[in-house]
């Protein structure tokens, strides 16, 4: 097995291909939501660049936004399970969604918005890889209002023994499940066109001084993070030796001042 430098989950490729590709982008949205890609009369990406300060900003991410006929949409792929996973998407949700009234406008206005997760991670204690969430009553299932939808797509659970030319969404999954170019190429035998050249799309950026160096200020942003974190637990450690010293300073020295009390309480005692 050939283990991939570059997966269809690296950050900066993730960003890179799709906005560059935004019909392989269109074709994407379009198996992760079921929608038929003949339907589609707007497509929008609003993201449509990476400023390359972000490269170097401390916790940044990089996902893409969109408007797909009138609807909001945010793409995120997500590696590592952090433990705050939903109510991260959930803050997200509520950003997109809020920041999209302008001033003076009707709440009835508001677009649906619409985030969409790949995780590659098990974040639901269930067999199947796809989640759908709405605001939904919670005796009736009377759904409250359409404007929230939040996809979770789970990699882990994606089958990829069952690969066909006719299921372009475990297809679109598998590319990013793909670890290996043993992966890719099993894919790509397939010979669905989408496939072909969203390979070929990854096969071509991956080699480019604009990607290489993406990666390359990505791969310090990532280095400075970790020593951020890793500085500001030693710090706390250090803070937390210093704070259990003082205390014990300050017990020692009540106790001290008690001793002293008593010592001088018996000698009067012993005087009187």
């Amino acid at each position: 097995m050939t283990k991939l430098e570059f997966t269809f989950k690296t950050d900066t490729l993730f960003k890179m291909l799709f906005v560059q590709y935004p019909d392989l982008l269109k074709n994407l949205v379009c198996s992760l939501l079921s929608i038929p890609i003949e339907t589609i009369e707007k497509f929008k990406i609003i993201s449509s660049e990476i400023p390359p300060e972000n490269y170097g900003e401390k916790f940044c991410r990089l996902d893409i936004n969109m408007t797909v006929n009138g609807q909001l949409v945010n793409l995120e792929i997500q590696v590592r399970d952090e433990g705050d996973y939903p109510e991260r998407v959930l803050y997200h949700w509520a950003r997109e969604y809020s920041s999209s009234l302008p001033a003076g406008g009707k709440y009835k206005d508001l677009p649906r918005t619409v985030i969409i997760s790949i995780v590659n991670f098990n974040q639901f204690d269930c067999p199947g890889f796809h989640s759908e969430f709405r605001p939904l009553e919670v005796k009736r299932h009377e759904l409250l209002s359409d404007k929230m939808s939040l996809h979770f797509f789970e990699l882990k659970k994606v089958p990829v023994n069952d690969l066909n030319v006719g299921n372009k969404l475990l297809l679109w999954l598998s590319l990013f499940k793909a670890e290996t170019e043993e992966d890719l190429e099993k894919i790509k035998a397939i010979k669905e066109p989408t496939m072909e050249k969203a390979i070929n799309a990854y096969q071509t950026i991956t080699v480019t001084l604009e990607f290489r160096e993406a990666e390359r200020m990505r791969a310090i942003a990532r280095h400075n993070e970790a020593s951020a974190l890793s500085h500001a637990k030693d710090e706390g450690r250090q803070e937390g030796m210093e704070k259990g010293r003082e205390e014990e300073r300050q017990k020692w020295q009540t106790e001290k001042e008690l001793l002293c009390q008593q010592i001088a309480e018996l000698k009067a005692k012993l005087e009187g």
